[in-house]
């Protein structure tokens, strides 16, 4: 399973980790346009450890070849990564929940557990 990085996807996944688990889900990542070291330091800041991976994508290549990159290189933030969840099943993608611009209603822990 794989969602979108921000201050309240995480939380949700950490709290949510044996509901997943519950439900046959393997591996819960957290896949950002960071660093390793940002990666590193927001997982334990959190929590995550044993719970959520926290995967970095630094320059942004798997995004790009999601097509999930949000270009925000006129504010500054270069390219990033749009918000959303997904789960994924033996490599095929079985459900993406992808949000609207500064929305956080549809790619939620919740709402990706009540699709499982």
């Amino acid at each position: 399973m794989l969602f979108r990085s921000s201050a309240k996807h995480v939380p949700g996944f950490i709290e949510q980790f044996d509901a997943f688990k519950a439900k046959g889900v393997d591996e819960i990542w957290c896949i950002s346009v960071n660093d390793a070291f940002v990666m590193g330091a927001w997982g334990k800041s959190l929590g995550a450890d044993g719970k959520v991976r926290m995967m970095a994508d630094g320059s942004a290549e798997f995004t790009k070849k999601i097509g999930m990159e949000f270009d925000l290189t006129a504010r500054g933030l270069g390219l990033r990564s749009q918000r959303y969840s997904m789960l994924v099943q033996d490599g095929v993608v079985k459900q993406l929940n992808l949000e609207a611009p500064g929305a956080f209603e549809v790619s939620t822990a919740e709402k990706l557990l009540s699709q499982i």
